[in-house]
């Protein structure tokens, strides 16, 4: 009896380990000076751009974008058609008001190209900034779960409209072939007048985004401000009404120099927007440049105020 007992208290205390002993780890023979230690500190201030989280971010962007193209006209009865009849019928709208009544000057050319050459940039511009000052708040259940850059929200937008403006561009070189007219020399110079407009409407639409999340009444006021800013833009009437003296200033709207611009190397009015080009160029750039700080500047409270 004393030796089973004996033997039974030796196999109990072979079972039980050692306190003094060190504890089979692999992370044990690792001193603790090795670890590295990541500190995560809100950031103040102005913070950098960081576009290259944009660019490892690209197949998301291409995403986003396809999705807003293919949701924008889904379970509608004449789907993409909605991108030529925007602009067109607004286009008979100012026919009949501005190039008859009114008998709003047009250059030489007639009214119905004027006003429609000139609503196929502002059309893209208006659409794509309305898309995208909402696009942060519509993303909310994104938002506050996984971490993207969030500037391709906006970006997406913006770029989605671009199959609208196809559109409405071949109808509008249509137009111009059914009244007899040639694109002028400076046609090439085209792209560059696009890509002023999606400057345009991507700088713009960075401030309202951002403000829209934080300040819910930006929302009702992107509307009125894209009707002011329609009249304020040389669409129904030529910018030489402008007196010459005010005509740098009046290219402090950026739109200006983009129809002005577009009208010129599509149709060949007159000389070049030189001033007035000029000057809506440099304001463009400010309004992206400071869009993009003042996003990204914003983007870190978007997830606790969405």
């Amino acid at each position: 009896m004393n030796s089973k007992a004996r033997i039974t208290n030796d196999d109990q205390q072979s079972t039980i380990p050692n306190p003094q002993s060190p504890i089979p780890n692999s992370q044990s023979a690792i001193p603790n000076s090795q670890f590295p230690t990541t500190l995560i500190r809100p950031s103040r201030g102005w913070v950098p751009l960081n576009l290259r989280d944009l660019w490892q971010y690209r197949e998301l962007l291409y995403v986003l974008t396809w999705r807003d193209i293919k949701v924008r006209y889904k379970q509608t009865v004449i789907g993409a058609a909605w991108a030529i009849i925007q602009p067109f019928f607004t286009m008979v709208v100012f026919s009949i008001f501005f190039g008859r009544l009114a008998q709003m000057p047009s250059g030489g050319v007639p009214y119905p190209i004027f006003a429609y050459s000139a609503l196929v940039p502002w059309t893209y511009f208006a659409n794509a900034l309305a898309q995208a000052s909402n696009s942060v708040v519509q993303h909310e259940h994104i938002i506050t779960k996984i971490y993207f850059p969030r500037l391709t929200l906006p970006l997406a937008s913006v770029l989605g409209g671009l199959p609208d403006f196809a559109i409405a561009f071949a109808v509008l070189l249509g137009m111009m072939w059914f009244y007899g007219l040639v694109p002028a020399a400076a046609v090439w110079t085209l792209p560059l007048f696009v890509l002023l407009a999606v400057a345009t409407a991507l700088g713009v639409a960075l401030w309202l985004s951002a403000l829209n999340v934080q300040y819910r009444d930006v929302r009702y006021a992107i509307p009125f401000l894209i009707q002011l800013w329609l009249f304020a833009t040389p669409i129904a009437y030529p910018s030489s009404l402008v007196p010459e003296r005010w005509r740098a200033i009046y290219g402090l709207n950026p739109m200006a120099g983009v129809v002005e611009g577009f009208r010129w190397a599509l149709l060949g009015q007159a000389d070049a927007p030189g001033p007035l080009l000029a000057v809506s160029t440099i304001m463009v750039c400010l309004l992206l440049l400071s869009g993009l700080y003042y996003f990204r500047r914003m983007e870190k409270t978007f997830a606790d105020i969405v």
